[in-house]
């Protein structure tokens, strides 16, 4: 499990990094990049820019 910010600093734990990452990839990148949507979970939000969705990818669980 990984602890992550969203967007208004609430500290949210990624219980399932694989099913985020593929829910990332299929849902808010375009080309291999964040595509700038807005992800919610959990009441936690998220803007997948290019930088997030790198920093995401970059984790090894």
């Amino acid at each position: 499990m990984i602890t992550i910010k969203d967007d208004y600093g609430k500290e949210y734990n990624v219980t399932d990094l694989k099913r985020f990452k593929k829910h990332l990839l299929d849902y808010h990148s375009k080309n291999g990049k964040g595509d700038n949507s807005l992800h919610e979970e959990n009441g936690y939000w998220f803007r997948v820019t290019e930088s997030f969705y790198d920093k995401i990818m970059s984790i090894v669980e």
